[in-house]
């Protein structure tokens, strides 16, 4: 599974992106159960966001969904942290 976040905006409206490829993770599965929950709750749509805010595009897979801070969920917040720390 291919998992990419790029965010955009924020106060210098720099654009970072990331991406893990969970194939041969030991853990493949949290990532794969915690993508799943996040793409099936998501918004086909960018969100309107906050001034100086953060807006998510979350791909998995090729199927994209979007967020902003800072209605953010936990399972979004958790797996954009994730990806940024670890991704390429």
């Amino acid at each position: 599974m291919r998992i990419q976040v790029t965010r955009t905006g924020g106060f210098a409206g720099i654009e970072r992106r990331a991406e893990v490829d969970t194939s041969g993770r030991a853990d493949a599965p949290e990532w794969h159960a915690l993508a799943e929950r996040v793409v099936a709750a998501g918004r086909g749509t960018p969100p309107t966001g906050v001034p100086d805010g953060f807006g998510y595009r979350i791909t998995v897979d090729g199927r994209s969904v979007y967020c902003a801070d800072p209605r953010l969920t936990e399972e979004e917040r958790t797996l954009i942290r994730r990806v940024l720390k670890e991704g390429a």
